[in-house]
């Protein structure tokens, strides 16, 4: 009888798994949407800012035209902000600059819009908006070195994610900032316990971030690059497990060919691994590719030159003109 039980308790737990991950996609997306994400991680966020822009138009009341502006715009953030060291380019912390504010008040629009709707009726998709609203403040923060802002964004983000999934777990979606959080929470011990003690942030698990990323690859509508994007920088940063971590980047630039940031992180990786000739190859495709952000262009020759030096090589002549 035992065994019968038994049977039945994996059997329920088996259909639970089995339906969240058949379940997955079910945020109704408004129409447009998968254009302006093609864009943002094609690496024409020119073009997906005028997208979004539009969608803010025709659905002023719905937050997720102006997440996806400020997701279009941090990669131009993302390019005037970094630089090359220690073998990879990635953003470092900087000051505030004029160009935050744009971005900001993008987030700030999401989070007060999905706040709104969330009074008036709570529903998972809100919750996930209204988290994602978070976890992109958090982001600029952290840019800015501005840690307590920081923190307490995340926190707000995480309630939101964590209250998403208990209403709906198919939206893996929310998958995506929970493991950002986790992995982050336990792999910045230091920082991160001298926060929670002034702020009772709540602790996190590595190995469960690396889990809830890979769920938002595989079932996320929103997140499935961001969600590789980021567990690809997190094995290198952090792991220095550059194999695995050139395993989730390689997809992102089979899929999106043109984006030089994905190019980067790949060469990078390859470089770590001391496999010139296609570390050369992916930084040159970086430099070859379309950029209509003239100070973004500049910046990226610069990454690319610098880049291709540490591999003992030189850009090729007309690369990125």
């Amino acid at each position: 009888m035992k065994r019968i039980f038994l049977l039945l308790a994996l059997g329920v737990c088996a259909l639970l798994l089995a339906a969240r991950h058949a379940a997955a996609g079910e945020l109704s997306l408004p129409p447009g949407t998968e254009t302006i994400l093609e864009h943002i991680y094609s690496g024409r966020s020119d073009l997906a800012i005028l997208e979004a822009e539009a969608l803010e138009r025709e659905q002023p009341d719905h937050p997720l035209g102006y997440l996806l502006e400020a997701e279009a715009r941090w990669w131009q953030i993302w390019c005037l902000s970094a630089d090359y060291r220690y073998g990879m380019s990635l953003p470092r912390h900087r000051g505030k600059v004029p160009a935050d504010q744009v971005y900001l008040e993008a987030v700030a629009k999401a989070e007060a819009l999905a706040d709104a709707s969330l009074g008036k009726h709570e529903s998972p998709d809100m919750h996930l908006y209204a988290g994602m609203a978070g976890g992109l403040a958090a982001r600029m923060y952290g840019l800015r070195a501005e840690n307590r802002a920081a923190a307490r964004a995340g926190v707000r983000a995480r309630e939101h994610f964590l209250r998403t999934l208990a209403l709906d777990p198919s939206l893996a979606d929310a998958d995506m900032g929970l493991g950002l959080y986790n992995y982050y929470v336990d792999t910045l011990s230091t920082i991160a316990r001298v926060l929670r003690f002034f702020m009772g942030i709540p602790g996190g698990s590595k190995e469960e971030g690396i889990r809830q990323l890979q769920l938002a690859m595989d079932h996320g509508q929103l997140t499935p690059a961001l969600a590789r994007y980021y567990l690809a920088i997190c094995l290198h940063l952090y792991d220095q497990n550059y194999e695995k971590a050139l395993q989730v980047a390689t997809p992102l630039v089979e899929k999106y060919p043109a984006n030089p940031i994905f190019r980067l992180v790949r060469g990078d990786l390859f470089g770590k691994l001391g496999r010139k000739a296609p570390a050369i190859a992916d930084y040159r495709a970086a430099a070859a590719a379309p950029i209509a952000d003239p100070a973004c262009r500049r910046k990226l020759e610069q990454l690319v030159r610098e880049s291709l030096a540490a591999q003992g090589a030189g850009a090729e002549r007309g690369a990125g003109q």
